[in-house]
């Protein structure tokens, strides 16, 4: 049995078939960690479940090449000819997951070449790094909590009930766009606005509505919309 699992797994004589096993296996418990945590730091509506497996496939599979090709150069020439056949059609839409599969792949290939010092050290160091940024929130640039969009009457003693309402409730406030609506008899504003208090915003709004004239509030929260 002790010789079949040799022959079978290792494509080195010299190399033990535990090594292998133990390879394979490192790189699927690794490259799950980093699927944990492209789970936990995902943004956006472009979560994909397809796109999770493929983090830690992608990791065994590498793993599994590099072990097969070991110091034989005559395999990975054949290997590399193989995968110059295969036409990989699919899109990386962010440039974030792009570097999650380059992540779960130098996993793989760390283990298939037995540097397993490298493959921990790195996979933990870039796991906890990329929990880091998320919970920083590093590179975020948010001067707005939101649009805030509405209809009132043309009526120039509106602009003064709505500068007093957004100086109450608003930290800063900027209008984006303005444009006649109901030929000329109303008109509708944009306005992104910052918060002094996030939790007050359904207290704008409803005082908003409850102006003369004012209808159509609708409030857009950036967090809704960005990154996606």
């Amino acid at each position: 049995m002790e010789d079949l699992l040799r022959l079978a797994l290792a494509p080195d004589p010299s190399l033990p078939w535990q090594t292998v096993v133990f390879s394979l296996l490192m790189a699927f418990l690794l490259s799950t960690l980093l699927a944990q945590v492209y789970i936990f730091t995902h943004r956006g509506l472009s979560y994909s479940r397809s796109f999770v497996q493929t983090l830690i496939l992608g990791a065994v599979i590498s793993a599994m090449l590099m072990t097969a090709v070991g110091n034989n150069l005559a395999r990975g020439i054949g290997i590399l000819g193989t995968l110059a056949i295969i036409r990989f059609r699919s899109t990386v839409k962010d440039p974030r997951d792009m570097v999650f599969i380059f992540g779960s792949l130098s996993t793989g290939i760390a283990m298939g070449v037995r540097s397993y010092g490298a493959a921990v050290a790195g996979t933990l160091i870039f796991a906890i790094v990329a929990i880091v940024l998320h919970i920083s929130s590093f590179g975020a640039r948010v001067r707005y909590d939101g649009l805030l969009r509405f209809v009132v009457p043309a009526d120039p003693a509106n602009d003064a009930r709505l500068r007093s309402l957004f100086d109450r409730h608003c930290a800063r406030f900027v209008l984006v766009s303005m444009r006649e609506v109901e030929q000329g008899h109303r008109a509708e504003h944009n306005y992104h606005i910052k918060l002094r208090d996030p939790d007050q915003q359904s207290s704008l709004v409803q005082e908003l509505m409850d102006l003369p004239g004012v209808r159509g509030v609708s409030f857009y929260l950036n967090d809704a919309t960005e990154e996606v």
